[in-house]
This record gives structure tokens, sequence and C-alpha cells, in this order.
């Protein structure tokens, strides 16, 4: 057998750059678990894209008001799940945002200014995780108002890179890494027995380190409002939106979550970031196995109780 070493493969899937790293003594052996773990993103991207006019999610948006859809166990236990995290998160995460129109808040740099508190109080008037009825019986899904749309993007690439993780250690895969554009879950070790490190970008410079964390059997996911942005009259405000308001996040630069599952750390990156740093980080701390980094405006840095980073 050959001395182990980390075979990687990057692709686009879900809208966003997967890169999937296998350490193994043997190429051909590392490329078919490749493959094993992206098909699995490829059936979930079809399962829950909204790109497509079949797909569950879209079936769902389409009955919105007029009746329940029957859909698959795995997408009504992923709603259900979403569902419990709204209620921990006291409606900052929530899959019905699908229903706030994209016109108003189009993040491009045509735009200049915020529209007032009341047109968005009136936008996010469809945003209400409560108004998702499931019937456990007959698997069904049902959106109680018409226009309510729900949408995956802030679970999927999560959701997507724990399964291909199991599917990957299924086939014997030891040691590896799914990285779903910043979002990624590592296990095992490095060929050289080390934890994985990696890194947290500077949300100034994304092509910087901010600081390093060295870990295994752990998910990683970084919410931050470097990707996407305006400036109105000379302030920032990140394309995230806070569905209680309809208005944007201001005073956070970027949440970072550590925790067991990646699923769930996609999930909580961006409720922390409209919870803001006092209440985001209360709540990440009354919580077991999850962890958090904020970096706010000023680029000050705050840790959840049990974080240690090097910078």
């Amino acid at each position: 057998m050959k001395e182990p070493q980390i075979f990687k493969r990057s692709t686009k899937l879900m809208g966003n750059r997967f890169e999937l790293s296998v350490v193994a003594g043997d190429e051909k052996w590392a490329n078919e678990k490749i493959d094993a773990g992206i098909d699995e993103i490829k059936r979930i991207e079809k399962l829950l894209t909204t790109f497509s006019d079949d797909s569950e999610t879209n079936q769902i948006n389409h009955n919105a008001g007029i009746a329940p859809v029957v859909v698959s166990r795995e997408t009504f236990d992923l709603i259900k799940r979403s569902i419990r995290i709204s209620e921990v998160t006291q409606g900052a995460f929530d899959i019905t945002y699908g229903s706030v129109d994209k016109k108003l808040w189009n993040f491009d740099q045509n735009m200049t200014s915020l529209p007032d508190k009341d047109t968005a109080k009136q936008m996010v008037r469809l945003i209400n995780f409560k108004n998702i009825v499931l019937d456990d019986k007959k698997c069904t899904v049902f959106l109680r108002e018409t226009g309510m749309r729900i949408g995956f993007g802030g679970i999927g690439k999560g959701y997507a890179a724990e399964r291909a993780k199991q599917i990957m250690k299924q086939e014997g895969v030891t040691s590896g890494v799914v990285n779903a554009s910043g979002d990624l879950n590592a296990w095992g070790l490095q060929p050289n027995g080390k934890k994985w490190t990696i890194g947290i970008a500077n949300p100034d410079s994304t092509h910087e380190i901010f600081s390093y964390m060295d870990i295994t059997d752990l998910a990683v996911a970084t919410s931050g409002n470097y990707e996407k942005f305006i400036m109105v009259d000379g302030k920032k405000y990140s394309h995230t939106i806070n569905p209680l308001t309809g208005l944007p996040v201001i005073g956070i630069k970027s949440v970072t979550i550590i925790t067991t599952n990646a699923e769930i750390a996609d999930a909580m990156a961006t409720p922390v970031m409209i919870m803001g740093i006092k209440t985001g980080l209360h709540m990440i701390n009354q919580m077991k196995h999850i962890e958090a980094i904020i970096i706010d405006d000023n680029n000050r840095l705050y840790t959840s109780k049990n974080i240690n980073i090097k910078q």
C-alpha cells in the first residue's frame, strides 16, 4: 500500500463551489469515493432546487394557499428540522424567506437607498415559519398563505455537505473534508497524523486569513457581509435581511459557527448575525456542542465561552 496522501476534487453544485478531499493510498479508490460524495450532493440539489419546476420545493411553493403537497420523508424531515431551528432562533432563521420580493432587495451597485420601514415590514409579511403546516402521517407540507415560498439557501448546502460526508464514511473513507464554499466538515486526520487546519477568512480581504483552528470530526460555517452588500450614505448594509423587520443587518462583519454537524453549522450562522452579538452569543452559550466566533464592524473579535483560536 502506498503512503496515504490527500486527493481533492472541486466542482460547482447547488450554486456553490464544493471541494471534496479524501485521505488514501490509492488514487483510483479515492476518486471512486469522491464520485460517491458528488453523486449524493447532485441528488440533494435535485430534491431541493427552486430552479426546476418539478422539484419538491417548487411543488410546495406553487401550491401555497391552495393545497398540501405530498413530499419525500427526506424533504419533510429537513423542513421539520428547519422549523425547530426557527423556534430556537425566535424566527431569525426562517426557510419562508423566499417570500421576500427580490425586486426590492437587489444587492447590486444600482441600489442607493433603503426601502422605508413600512415598505420593508410589508415585504416580510409572508415570512412566517408558523404558517408551514406539516402532516406527519400523510407526509404533506402546506404553506397557509398564497405567495409564500420556502427555500433552503440557509441550510441546504450544509445538509448536502453532511450527507456527502456520511456517504463517503460508509464507503470506507476514514479521513476527509467536504468544503461547500467555506462551509465545511472534516473528519479523521491528515496524512501526517495532525488535525485539519482551517482558516477563517478576514472579512475585509477574503483571500487573507483572520485566524486558524485545528479541527477533526467538526463542521464549520461562516456567514459574512463581505460577499454581498451595498453602501448607503457611507454605511455598509449586508445582504442578510432580518426576517422580522425586512431590513439588512448592520454591526457584524462575519459569524463563524463550529459544531458537530454541517447542517446545523450552516443554519445557525445567519441567525446569530441577525440576533446580534449579545443575544446571539447568549443563545449559543445555552446550547451544547456548538461555538461561535463573531467579528464586528470595528474588527473586534467575540467568541462563545469554549473557543480557543490562534491569530
